[in-house]
């Protein structure tokens, strides 16, 4: 697997990504909100590719890993690599949750459930707006500019 620079984005970085948002993107990755269910973008999407922080472009679920888990989210089962996830205890709204955010800029992705399917048993359930999506074989989002495997096709 390729490796890719965790190293958070410097403060003029985040400052214009942050300036291509939407008000739903800026509401979801930078305030910790949550999209409504059954209206996001990806939860249908059946094309094979890469699913990408919305923010940084990080490559964070493949589509391989994706599953109809019923609940109106995108659900993955595992993440590309468990080192691009950082997982947060969340107490939020009177419940004890794992929330999941981008281990590269700190956004909010959703929340981690154990009750996926096999062979991971978990359900990465997160919001559509706080992704992008690359298919297969189109290269991968490099808005840090940085190269290497960021560069690459998906």
């Amino acid at each position: 697997m390729p490796h890719f620079d965790l190293t958070p984005p410097t403060a003029d970085q985040r400052a214009a990504l942050e300036a291509g948002l939407s008000a739903d993107e800026r509401r979801v990755l930078l305030q910790h909100g949550t999209e409504a269910p059954f209206c996001g973008v990806f939860l249908d999407n059946k094309r094979e590719g890469t699913y990408c922080c919305r923010l940084c472009g990080l490559p964070l679920f493949c589509s391989s890993a994706k599953f109809d888990s019923g609940t109106g989210w995108p659900s993955f089962f595992a993440p590309y690599d468990a080192s691009h996830i950082r997982r947060i205890r969340d107490t939020s709204h009177g419940m004890i949750r794992v929330e999941e955010v981008c281990a590269r800029c700190g956004s909010h992705l959703g929340h981690v459930f154990p009750d996926g399917p096999p062979p991971t048993f978990e359900r990465h359930c997160l919001n559509s707006v706080a992704l992008s999506f690359v298919g297969e074989g189109e290269a991968l989002p490099d808005p840090l500019r940085r190269g290497g495997a960021e560069a690459g096709p998906a």
